[in-house]
């Protein structure tokens, strides 16, 4: 795990304008080294989201910089971070984010349909991920049909549809029971073993536990 996939420097962001200003970050330096598990902690509001979201391109810092492989993101114009996110990024959100007026496999399929993946392609890899995800039979199944741990298992296949070197994910078991909590974390395990680099915001400590990198934010710093 010596290359590094993702690096940030001196990273910064504030809201507001001058006269309000709320720091969410205040100079975060931190690298992940490729294939490796992390996790970031700390308390609600501290900046871990915020974070987040700059590594996978979805918001730009107010100063310092993100650099996937290398390459300076912050600098990207929007079309370019949209592919980066597009082909490099998988991400997974607390409340699944599933389009609830089609099925368990549409839903897979729709991150495949903006790179205008062929549509055979596209089903023979939806049926793969869903297999892995151990819902072959729930395939046709609507968000409503299914349980928070089976719906988040298909964000899950949905986020690695284009096969990202690079998971990032929010809060991924916290609007789940125990039971659908314990089956992400083997689910995000098994992910892990297939050599993807995984980052996670958690408030899960089991699943802190199982990381090989743990990074806390508190108050917008990265406690030593």
């Amino acid at each position: 795990m010596s290359n590094i996939i993702i690096k940030t420097d001196n990273l910064v962001k504030t809201y507001g304008n001058s006269n309000v200003k709320t720091h969410a970050l205040r100079g975060i330096t931190l690298e992940i080294p490729q294939g490796s598990f992390s996790c970031i902690i700390g308390p609600s509001g501290h900046g871990k989201s915020t974070l987040l979201h700059l590594m996978g391109g979805l918001d730009k810092p107010t100063d310092g910089s993100v650099f996937i492989d290398g390459a300076n993101i912050s600098e990207l114009n929007d079309n370019k971070l949209a592919e980066i996110r597009a082909n490099r990024i998988g991400f997974v959100f607390q409340f699944f984010n599933l389009l609830h007026n089609l099925s368990a496999i549409e839903n897979i399929q729709t991150a495949m349909m903006l790179n205008k993946i062929p549509a055979k392609s596209q089903m023979l890899k939806a049926e793969e991920l869903l297999s892995f995800a151990g819902l072959s039979d729930r395939a046709d199944a609507k968000p409503f049909e299914l349980s928070g741990g089976q719906q988040q298992r298909v964000s899950i296949a949905r986020a690695l549809a284009n096969d990202p070197d690079i998971l990032l994910m929010d809060e991924p078991t916290g609007n789940l029971d125990s039971q659908s909590e314990n089956e992400i974390l083997e689910h995000i395990l098994n992910i892990h073993k297939s050599g993807k680099t995984i980052v996670i915001v958690t408030h899960n400590t089991e699943l802190a536990k199982k990381a090989e990198l743990l990074f806390e934010i508190r108050d917008g710093s990265l406690k030593q």
